[in-house]
């Protein structure tokens, strides 16, 4: 592991300052009609009954669950970057997003509970659906070009969105179950969800933890990672299993959810560097703060209703993947 100088540190206590701040507004502000100081005297154990229950029943959980996800998808789209030497992979982009959510579809429309769908379903489309992705780029010798690869992806991704579609339009108990879900949203989840998401991403964090090294050795090319005892196939291949652990729970949780994959990797790397040793934490705790800063946004935007969080997210990824592309030359990393 790097060593931690000064200004990664200043940098981490910078990020963890900010997240502080945006965890605190997500439970001072919202559509309602609870104002942000009663919100506050709520906190400090002094607001009515009703404050209470908007508090600590409705904003509490939605927060602890943005924390979850934006954690597991800004972890993954550093990792799914530095495995695909892409700076504009992201899950959402790569098929990952899609497949998890054709596969908790498929699953509600042959019975299952959306409530209740078994978490490994998800991951399992999230791996399925990015490993067409990238197997459609290798044999079509796209994979050394970014922008080409990002094509294949979104390709797959509508394809798989289109699936989905078709499958809510002819089949109602499904559309009725699902609708609420398929938007991509951190409101309205029960507690619940916390309790069986929560094992999904320590997992995923935890089979991250052995591959920092090796990852950072394939940034050097697959020789140079050979040369220094890694083997880069099954390293890429543990990885997407995290990725598609990482994904597939955020998407079970909240829905699914773009560009934060793109969003985080992107600021963490200015900030300190490309080296996923070196931006693997930050990314993790840059995720909850702009999924809960776009969830703020989104309850405030048209008050006294919400916009999905998708909307947010979109309008904030789409300048940066333009920015990203229209430059000069696309980073390999």
């Amino acid at each position: 592991m790097t060593a931690i100088n000064p200004s990664y540190r200043t940098t981490l206590f910078a990020c963890v300052s900010v997240l502080a701040l945006v965890t605190l507004a997500s439970l001072l502000f919202g559509a309602g009609d609870t104002s942000p100081g009663a919100a506050l005297r709520t906190l400090l154990g002094q607001g009515s009954a009703e404050d209470r229950f908007v508090v600590f029943e409705l904003r509490w959980p939605r927060t602890l669950l943005g924390l979850l996800v934006g954690a597991a998808l800004g972890a993954a789209g550093i990792v799914l970057q530095a495995t695909t030497r892409n700076p504009l992979a992201e899950p959402g982009l790569l098929g990952v997003s899609a497949g998890a959510s054709l596969a908790v579809v498929l699953a509600v429309a042959w019975g299952a509970s959306s409530a209740t769908v078994n978490l490994g379903v998800a991951v399992t489309g999230a791996l399925v659906g990015c490993l067409l992705v990238l197997l459609v780029s290798r044999v079509a010798t796209l994979g050394n070009d970014p922008v080409r690869l990002v094509l294949a992806g979104a390709a797959f991704s509508s394809l798989l969105s289109a699936l989905t579609a078709l499958i809510l339009l002819h089949d109602q108990r499904s559309a009725d179950e699902i609708r609420f879900w398929i938007i991509g949203a951190l409101a309205g989840r029960s507690a619940d969800t916390l309790l069986w998401s929560v094992p999904g991403v320590i997992a995923g964090l935890l089979l991250l933890l052995p591959l920092i090294r090796p990852l950072a050795s394939l940034a050097l090319g697959e020789r140079m990672a050979s040369g220094l005892g890694h083997h880069p196939q099954r390293v890429r291949f543990w990885a997407l299993i995290a990725v598609a652990l990482l994904v597939g729970t955020a998407t079970s949780a909240a829905g699914p959810i773009g560009f934060i994959g793109l969003i985080v990797p992107f600021v963490a790397r200015r900030l300190v560097g490309p080296d996923i040793r070196r931006s693997l934490l930050p990314s993790l705790l840059l995720g909850p703060c702009v999924l809960i800063l776009a969830d703020i946004l989104s309850r405030l935007s048209v008050r006294p209703y919400e916009l999905p969080i998708g909307v947010i997210t979109a309008l904030i990824g789409a300048p940066i993947l333009i920015a990203v592309v229209r430059g000069q030359r696309i980073p390999r990393l």
